[in-house]
């Protein structure tokens, strides 16, 4: 067996609506609902699932806890924009532009927080 992809990833939050609301305004990513009234964030051909503190759905991880997830999203925009849009959003930058090694090559990120203090680095490829 070989994996090729990530199709999605699952946050366990404190407040779906918050974190739909973060996602989508900061990061530009939609917000989807599908069965059972689940809310999703999708951005390319990926998602990230989210699961209410508490009420997550079955199966799970072993200790799903709220700002736990430490990620990289890529993107497309240079940083210097990424860091004007990030602040016009009001959400502080914790470290960077900063150089990284990716999957497939060199980075430059910069880390911020969602709001359940979930580690975000968002980068371009060098």
């Amino acid at each position: 067996m070989r994996v090729d992809l990530v199709d999605h990833f699952v946050l366990t939050v404190r407040d779906v609506e918050a974190t739909c609301d973060f996602y989508s305004r900061v990061l530009g990513m939609e917000v989807e609902e599908f069965e059972g009234g689940r809310r999703a964030l999708k951005f390319g051909r990926q998602k990230i699932n989210l699961h209410q503190s508490g009420a997550e759905f079955e199966p799970k991880a072993g200790k799903p806890t709220p700002g736990s997830g430490d990620f990289c999203l890529v993107t497309a925009v240079h940083l210097e924009r990424v860091v004007e849009h990030l602040g016009a959003c009001g959400v502080e930058i914790i470290e960077g532009p900063v150089s990284r090694t990716g999957a497939t090559g060199r980075l430059e990120s910069v880390y911020f927080r969602d709001p359940d203090d979930n580690l975000v680095e968002v980068s371009n490829y060098l």
